[in-house]
């Protein structure tokens, strides 16, 4: 592969990274205002009900105990971190994508600050608590990470910076 084939590559995943952040951004606002005006006792119900079926067919469904017992644990205080800890990941994140899609340089190590400072935290609640998907998202932070970086040696050596 040539170096400018390359070059089209790295900006290609890079602005597909960048735009995924970018829509889990906009589904942790949603998120946000969605828990903000639901309250706990509803989501318990939309969980019971939503899981009944399976629960009939089969008493010991691993998925469908796993979200009864998460929606039974949901209380006030944990709403408000939830609702909190989405709005501001969310619109921390959409800063920085949007920063990063309109190419401003500031953006590239602030992005790279804070999906670090992301996968500090992810590690953190992974030692506490586990699962599997906290890994998986700590990964594609780091992927995402160094194809900012990437981007950003390229800008600078293009003469942006």
């Amino acid at each position: 592969m040539d170096r400018g084939a390359r070059a089209h590559l790295r900006e290609l995943l890079f602005r597909l990274s960048v735009i995924l952040k970018g829509l889990d951004a906009l589904l942790e606002i949603a998120g946000g205002i969605a828990l903000w005006i639901v309250s706990p006792s509803v989501i318990i119900e939309v969980v019971h009900l939503l899981t009944q079926d399976e629960i009939a067919e089969d008493p010991h469904d691993l998925v469908a105990n796993l979200l009864r017992d998460t929606a039974s644990r949901f209380s006030l205080s944990g709403e408000h971190f939830m609702v909190l800890y989405l709005l501001a990941h969310g619109v921390i994140k959409g800063f920085v994508v949007a920063g990063l899609l309109k190419n401003k340089l500031w953006a590239y190590p602030v992005a790279i600050a804070v999906f670090g400072g992301f996968i500090v935290y992810q590690v953190y609640r992974f030692v506490l608590m586990g699962g599997f998907g906290l890994i998986a998202l700590s990964v594609f932070d780091l992927i995402v990470i160094w194809l900012i970086w990437l981007e950003y040696r390229a800008m600078k050596l293009r003469g942006f910076g």
